[in-house]
């Protein structure tokens, strides 16, 4: 039997709405209106400009019944009547519309607490309610139809102008802090930068290059949000630059476009990109479809090996040693069903901000840099554009990797598109590839259309990556290339797809929405979780977000801690937040580290701030068809005090996540009636498990053997967050330090003891 909640569910605009914007319902009420049948919706279709009524309280003008047939359509021509006058305006009293006789003045109609009270709850799953909706409560609560559609009508409004003025605000004071990041690397490139050329000066060393590169490379992600920030703002189109933003109007260096900027390569031919994306093209194309020799199944994981030998055979490659840094070659390819339509995907692709929430695990920064073609503006089919990337693991011990490459988009037939991405350091001689240290080779996807809203997708990663030093609890996994390979990116895919189609699911099975009774409740506290496990990811990496120090244990553990000030961001507490992270290896699976991490009944075993309470589950939401894949709420109760949680878990073939955060009582309440969850602030906190690849086989065939090991087991990785102060101008205190260093300890030797994998 199934919970069917399809009234008029709001449609989804983004590949993942993003909930950082989003207010009081609005988010999920935006676009509703083009799915309403009977009902226009904005004021501007049923009432003048000046019919907005006090909502909530309820003061709505209006005529009395028996002038109820008057309406705005046949009022005369000196006066335009709004849908709130409905009970107000009465006749003269002698009726014979002179003007000897004074008019009455406007009765006013005030909604009792009840009234309000059960238009508020249709709102929450209905803000366009049809005819037959409107007829319904109206007789329930002893109105005119009229006065329930204005009073609908009036609460879309209000709700709309509270997230304009909201959205407004944020966007101006994220595009004033952008604008003076932005200055300020401005002037440090300008400083180290020859006045006449704008290279670095020649008699730098290498440190003072690369610090140089990356000020290249931050500026221009700078560059790409403010253009994104600037034309959603609406203050100025696209491809304009504000007058603030130069310093010299004259100046060669501002009018530089933002790929000359990004990466160094001045005057290079739009020509050459081509040539080299359509090369890119057809090899992704026969890496794709081709088999052995120049593919070959490992007999002991079953995964494709790629015959590297056969490779440089059969492109013609050089070898990449001449007197160059040593590299490594990773090379992986994974083929998978993904339940999506073809021109969402290829949009999540294109679109550098969904393509980032797509893999919020792999992907800690990107930008498009520069669009060097526009496509097809219907289907983006040729479009080339310049893009960063920069890649990492969930644990602070593995460096990230940054890349930049041309994404190339390609529709291929009626039923196959492709999505190539390619390194272009080589189009140019001058190219300083000294700092290029991760480059791709022709990568990405191809994707067919298997019809009913599925797609087939195969995905070659093929990477050529300086050599560098790397911890040696992950030197096994990152080696083999599972770390950053093609079957990571196409689990994570799977995973992501098939928790949009339970997030935009109407008809929910109870056993997979058990203890949410609304359609609404149940997206708001999907929307929550999702934000939770995002700022996990974001949290708990190596990026240049975070900066890390190591920390002495007590008990042994390597402990790594950053802290960062929130001034303004609602999604998280105000003040100085500090994060915590240790990775160990533990010899069980990740499959049996996930479900015991996961496991409500066991939570009590490892988490100390449950202090032994026993935690009872309030709701239990399925995001997949595996069980791990849930949200849910949990209350903890403890003989100091009692606490929700909410938590959400995610398992694919490649790596698993329990990440959950602390949230208020009556907060969880409301979100759990449909309220936003937007503007709630959550510190989350969790872990990540990969396995630790000592079973993998590279990925390469060579005439060198790569080290081989039989024992395998789990790469745990916790991170837990605090607030060290409330205020964001205080510093660390070491009182704070010294107790989530204790927290992080005491949690880690509760799962050995569980686990029955002590040292020792």
């Amino acid at each position: 039997m199934g919970v069917d909640m399809s009234s008029n569910p709001p449609p989804t605009k983004n590949f993942f709405p993003s909930p950082a914007l989003s207010l009081s319902l609005a988010g999920i009420f935006r676009g509703a209106a083009a799915a309403a049948g009977g009902d226009h919706g904005g004021v501007g279709d049923e009432g003048d400009e000046g019919s907005v009524g006090c909502v909530g309280g309820g003061m709505v003008r209006g005529r009395r019944e028996e002038t109820a047939e008057i309406s705005s359509e046949n009022s005369g021509p000196a006066r335009s009547r709004s849908g709130d006058d409905f009970e107000g305006d009465e006749d003269d009293e002698d009726g014979d519309g002179g003007g000897g006789k004074k008019k009455k003045r406007k009765k006013y109609h005030r909604h009792t607490a009840e009234q309000i009270r059960e238009m508020e709850t249709l709102f929450k799953d209905s803000p366009h309610p049809d005819e037959k909706q409107r007829q319904q409560l109206s007789k329930q609560l002893g109105l005119h139809p009229r006065q329930v559609k204005f009073w609908f009508q009036n609460r879309r409004t209000q709700i709309k102008a509270i997230q304009e003025r909201h959205e407004n605000s944020l966007l101006k004071s994220e595009i004033d802090k952008l604008k003076e990041e932005n200055k300020s690397l401005r002037d440090a490139i300008q400083k180290s930068s020859c006045p006449s050329c704008g290279f670095a000066s020649a008699g730098k060393d290498a440190t003072q290059a690369a610090e140089d590169q990356q000020l290249r490379i931050e500026n221009a992600k700078l560059k790409a949000e403010l253009e994104k920030l600037r034309s959603m703002v609406g203050n100025q189109p696209p491809g304009t630059e504000p007058p603030s933003s130069s310093s010299s109007a004259g100046s060669d260096q501002e009018n530089k476009s933002s790929l000359d900027f990004y990466t160094g390569v001045f005057g290079i031919d739009k020509s050459k990109i081509m040539d080299t994306v359509n090369q890119a093209l057809e090899e992704l194309r026969k890496m794709a479809a081709a088999g052995e020799p120049l593919w070959v199944r490992s007999v002991e994981t079953g995964r494709e090996i790629l015959n590297y030998d056969e490779y440089m055979r059969e492109f013609s490659v050089e070898s990449s040693s001449n007197g160059k840094p040593k590299r490594s070659i990773e090379a992986s390819r994974e083929t998978g069903v993904v339940f999506v339509d073809i021109p969402r995907l290829v949009g999540s692709f294109m679109d550098v901000n969904q393509w980032k929430e797509m893999f919020p695990g792999l992907i800690s920064k990107a930008a498009t840099v520069d669009v060097i073609v526009n496509g097809d503006d219907a289907n983006r089919s040729g479009t080339v554009q310049l893009m960063f990337a920069e890649l990492q693991m969930p644990t602070p011990m593995v460096p990230t990797r940054e890349i930049y490459f041309v994404r190339y988009c390609k529709q291929l037939s009626s039923e196959q598109w492709a999505i190539v991405d390619v390194s272009i350091d080589k189009a140019e001689e001058n190219i300083d590839a000294s700092l290029v240290k991760c480059r791709k080779r022709p990568s990405g996807c191809i994707i067919e259309d298997k019809s009913n809203g599925h797609c087939k997708v195969t995905c070659v990663e093929h990477l050529e990556c300086q050599k560098s030093t790397i911890h040696t609890m992950y030197r096994s996994i990152v080696s083999s290339g599972l770390a950053f390979g093609a079957k990571h990116w196409m689990a994570t895919l799977q995973l992501q797809c098939e928790r949009l189609v339970f997030f935009m699911a109407t008809n929910v099975p109870a056993k997979d929405s058990n203890g949410v009774a609304t359609l609404a409740g149940r997206k708001s506290i999907l929307k929550l979780a999702q934000r939770v496990t995002w700022g996990f990811c974001r949290a708990l990496g190596a990026s240049s977000f975070n900066s890390w120090t190591k920390v002495p244990s007590k008990t042994g553990e390597d402990i790594r801690v950053s802290s960062r000030k929130n001034l303004n961001d609602p999604g998280e507490p105000i003040g100085v937040i500090l994060c915590a992270v240790s990775s160990v290896w533990l010899p069980v699976s990740p499959g049996t580290l996930f479900d015991f991490l996961r496991d409500d009944a066991r939570r009590h075993e490892w988490d100390v701030m449950a202090n032994g309470g026993q935690v009872q589950s309030i709701a239990n939401l399925a995001q997949g068809q595996d069980r791990g894949n849930s949200v849910t709420v949990q209350a903890i109760k403890s003989k100091k005090n009692s606490m929700w949680v909410v938590q959400d878990c995610c398992t694919n073939a490649y790596e698993s996540m329990v990440v959950y955060a602390h949230v208020d009582i009556a907060s969880m309440q409301a979100i759990m009636t449909g309220c936003d969850s937007g503007s709630i602030a959550v510190l989350p906190s969790g872990f990540s498990i990969l396995p630790d690849g000592l079973e993998s086989r590279p990925l390469v065939i060579s005439s060198r053997q790569e080290e081989k090991s039989s024992d395998a087991g789990s790469l745990l990785t916790i991170g837990l967050q605090i607030v060290s102060n409330a205020s964001p101008t205080a510093k660390v205190s070491m009182e704070s330090l010294e107790s989530i260093t204790a927290l992080i300890s005491c949690t880690l030797r509760n799962i050995k003891i569980s686990l029955q994998c002590e040292d020792g």
